[in-house]
């Protein structure tokens, strides 16, 4: 398995990935509610890759990408320190490490650019996410009540953080 940021030649394995990983029913769109082209996460991935604090970091497996994590940095003064983090790995190669490795690029990442403070968030009843989350040092903020609707029924979000 290779871990390394994306790249435009990445655009349409990656607008598949977008999709496969949504099908988890843990993101935040509904299976089958993104509607994304090829087209478009390349533009998407031109744009982050000219901002200094934001990146996208994929895992690769035989050429096929597994895994992501996206790091969207501040676009003000007072924000640019800080940034939000999305990660999903497709079902099938979760629990094996790979989260873990995305996450350990992250943060070497961030140091690098001035990064000092990472976010994110993580849908509470996803019990296995938040314990990795908890175990590479990130912290409850606070709870965000009812914040989404799955399956007509209000899910609760935790928000996380990390001081780098």
């Amino acid at each position: 398995m290779n871990i390394r940021h994306i790249c435009l030649e990445d655009a349409e394995q990656f607008t598949n990935l977008l999709i496969s990983v949504d099908a988890s029913n843990m993101m935040l769109y509904e299976p089958g509610e993104r509607k994304t082209s090829q087209d478009q996460e390349e533009k998407r991935i031109e744009t982050i890759l000219l901002q200094r604090n934001s990146t996208i970091i994929i895992a690769e497996k035989a050429n096929r990408l597994i895994g992501y994590l996206l790091i969207l940095g501040g676009n003000s003064i007072r924000t640019r320190h800080s940034a939000y983090i999305v990660t999903g790995i497709i079902e099938e190669f979760r629990g094996k490490g790979i989260g873990a490795k995305l996450f350990e690029e992250a943060f070497r990442w961030s140091k690098e650019n001035g990064i000092t403070r990472l976010g994110m968030t993580v849908l509470k009843h996803n019990k296995r996410a938040a314990r990795l989350y908890e175990k590479l040092g990130f912290e409850i903020e606070g709870e965000k009540v009812h914040s989404l609707m799955i399956n007509n029924e209000p899910v609760n979000e935790l928000y996380l953080y990390k001081l780098l």
